[in-house]
């Protein structure tokens, strides 16, 4: 429901806060605008009142002379000014134009007390301008350009409301394009819900949804690894247990009729062997899933290397001692199936050889046999792989692939390399213990 929900939310979220804005600073204007300790304000007013009084010609004077002052005195301040007498008769103007104000209301505003006090007398007339109500009974009216005026309170919600409608359109392309982005993140995990787990969304920017889409995409990579890893693994272990189950099966069919020692002792070999089996894919599936045993064992990789090597006469062990932590079951088996390896398909004598490089343990087994060639090493870590010609050969094909697992879950690696009269060696570097 992201589509058709979030983007609204957000969006009526941030319309919200436009409205609270507009709302706060309404009242705001209303309680502070026309209250507010603005002292410069009334004082202008004030100054402007008391000037207009004393500069306004006598009302002894004939209407002539009064309008002749008037006049002068517009042309001096570039104003369109007019007196009127308390009758509303014009006096005499400057530049006055349009329709003259209306006094009786202005007239009963004054007496109904609602008159701006902070204005200095003055009065905001509804054709435009300002009117004054003399100590004598006229009137003058000002109609100044530029003179200082607060808007009144509808020009301002007005211009927030017109305000608050541009940001609001403004916003709606973001916050659509954000809500989008979510939305095809949605979709990519409907579809690997649905099984597809090739399913990729697009990163989009550097913010925060970004990072987002990439996790979600090494997530995605890692599922599909781990769930086409699985897959192979137990289509292949099916295919593999079939040879030792069916030797089983045919030696429990000859026992019936009596078993010999020879029989008896076959029976056990291939229970061994399927035992060895199953035991390994086991360790590769729970390596597979993160589902491994402790690392916090502090094991001496000299040692470790010694007591495998003792149980093959043409071993030679040399190096010094080195300190890794890891797990002493798996590291075991890291250095038996290596060690096997080189017996079973190399030729001995069989060197294995450990030392400190840097901030590393390197355990490096090699024999006398022909090695491997360059475009065959990596296929050697692929589960249940055989290298041509070793069909017949004791062994299911992942030993090695278990050796390449054992170290990356010991944050090491493992490599063919080739050395100065060696044909190749396996070399696997294991991170020192601190």
């Amino acid at each position: 429901m992201i589509r058709k929900r979030l983007h609204r939310q957000i969006y009526f979220a941030v319309f919200l806060c436009l409205v609270l804005m507009v709302a706060f600073t309404a009242i705001l204007f209303s309680v502070v605008g026309e209250r507010g300790p603005n002292n410069n304000y009334r004082n202008v007013f004030k100054v402007v009142t008391s000037l207009t009084k004393y500069a306004m010609p006598s009302p002894s004077l004939p209407v002539a002379d009064q309008a002749k002052s008037i006049e002068k005195l517009g042309a001096e301040l570039n104003v369109a000014i007019a007196l009127f007498t308390a009758d509303g008769e014009e006096i005499g103007s400057y530049k006055f134009k349009g329709r003259k104000p209306d006094f009786d209301r202005l007239r009963r505003k004054i007496n109904e007390d609602d008159g701006d006090e902070d204005e200095g007398g003055w009065l905001r007339n509804r054709r435009g301008g300002y009117s004054l109500l003399l100590d004598d009974g006229r009137w003058f009216v000002a109609r100044p350009k530029g003179f200082p005026s607060r808007p009144p309170l509808f020009g301002v919600l007005l211009w927030l409301a017109l305000i608050t409608a541009a940001i609001g359109l403004g916003a709606w392309p973001f916050v659509k394009r954000l809500t989008g982005r979510l939305a095809r993140l949605q979709t990519g995990v409907e579809q690997i819900g649905a099984g597809n787990l090739s399913t990729r969304v697009p990163v989009e920017g550097k913010d925060e949804v970004a990072a987002l889409a990439s996790s979600f995409n090494d997530a995605a990579s890692t599922i599909e690894r781990l769930i086409n890893s699985n897959r192979q693994l137990l289509a292949n272990a099916s295919h593999e247990l079939r040879t030792p189950l069916a030797r089983v099966r045919l030696g429990v069919e000859m026992m019936k009729d009596g078993g010999t020692p020879a029989r008896r002792a076959a029976l056990e070999r291939d229970i061994a062997e399927l035992d060895s089996l199953i035991d390994e894919i086991l360790i590769m599936s729970r390596l597979d899933t993160g589902t491994k045993p402790a690392m916090n064992e502090e094991i001496d990789l000299l040692a470790l290397a010694a007591e495998e090597c003792a149980r093959y006469e043409t071993c030679v062990l040399s190096g010094e001692s080195a300190e890794v932590m890891g797990s002493d079951k798996l590291l075991r088996r890291l250095i038996r199936n290596l060690v096997g390896n080189a017996h079973k398909h190399g030729k001995p004598p069989i060197d294995v050889h450990v030392e400190k490089q840097d901030r590393y343990a390197v355990l490096t087994v090699h024999d006398a046999g022909e090695g491997i060639p360059h475009e065959l090493r990596e296929q050697m870590f692929e589960p249940f792989h055989r290298a041509p010609g070793k069909q017949n050969v004791d062994g299911y094909g992942l030993g090695l692939a278990l050796v390449r697992q054992i170290a990356e879950a010991h944050d090491g690696q493992v490599e063919i390399v080739d050395e100065e009269r060696r044909n190749c060696v396996f070399k696997i570097a294991l991170p020192l213990s601190s």
